[in-house]
């Protein structure tokens, strides 16, 4: 079943060219993409993944139906400011930017009237980057969250939701700009966080002769984008270090009861902890 819309991609690195992937299978009209690096887009069109790419959002935005752009926060802006004019009326702009408050709030104070701009969130990727690294199964089974404004129309939220579900997304949720950089602080910054410190503490010289699956599962994220990271976590400061306080004192607890040799104290945080894992682990 097709998916009868002009659709185009602004950047091609790892999520966008998965975008490209996944909706390459729903046969649209055209899929077009965007990026500044001509030996991306030639890859791209090689592999059959779009139908054409573009340097410059003049040509192929005049024509999109949907525009999805997979660049870092300040350049998703700045993209959307300089291109205004060339895009379509009645457009709808989606983007894969990993925080939402800000970035939404930016957009929609420059936006025309007649383009609706519905934030969106593949909750998908992996540890390599570029083009060269997408693929539609990436995002077989995830989640993707939407994060409606009461600027948004219904049809296009809907619209939204019909494509992650069509490339494969399990899961859709819908929930406030806010509340999305509340909890991702949580279930995603923080586990960065915690992962990029292991890593930079580090002083064991031949560590790797004593790690087992415990220390690669817990570091297996601090492989990382720095600039796309640092980008994330500044934008979104106020979230991500009132949970990094959180952690910080529960370490502190764990840290007296180790100290105070306190059995029972240091076995009640662990049992708390099994229960909550085995609770969550009902939904996963």
């Amino acid at each position: 079943m097709g998916f009868d819309f002009n659709i185009t991609i602004v950047g091609l690195g790892l999520i966008g060219g998965t975008y490209a992937e996944a909706l390459k299978t729903l046969n649209p009209k055209n899929l077009w993409a965007i990026d500044i690096d001509e030996e991306t887009l030639r890859y791209a069109e090689e592999k059959g993944m779009i139908d054409k790419g573009y340097t410059s959002g003049e040509e192929p935005l005049k024509n999109s139906d949907i525009i999805i752009i997979s660049l870092y926060p300040d350049l998703t802006l700045q993209f959307i400011k300089d291109n205004m004019e060339h895009f379509k009326s009645g457009a709808i702009i989606t983007d894969a930017v990993g925080i939402k408050e800000n970035i939404i709030n930016n957009i929609n104070a420059v936006l025309r009237d007649d383009l609706d701009f519905v934030g969106g969130h593949p909750m998908a990727g992996r540890e390599t980057s570029g083009v060269k690294s997408a693929c539609k199964d990436i995002f077989k089974g995830a989640n993707y969250i939407i994060t409606p404004t009461d600027t948004n129309k219904k049809e296009n939220i809907d619209l939204v939701e019909d494509m992650a579900r069509k490339m494969g997304f399990a899961k859709i949720v819908k929930i406030d700009p806010r509340k999305h950089d509340e909890i991702i602080a949580f279930t995603s910054q923080l586990p960065h966080v915690i992962a990029i410190t292991m890593m930079n503490c580090n002083y064991i010289d031949d560590v790797n002769s004593f790690t087992g699956g415990s220390f690669n599962d817990v570091t297996r994220i601090a492989k990382i984008n720095s600039s796309l990271w640092a980008e994330l976590m500044i934008e979104n400061d106020e979230h991500i270090l009132a949970q990094i306080d959180l952690f910080q004192n529960y370490m502190t607890k764990m840290r007296k009861s180790i100290e105070n040799k306190d059995y029972d104290s240091l076995k009640a945080i662990l049992e708390e902890s099994n229960k909550r894992k085995e609770e969550q682990s009902k939904y996963v």
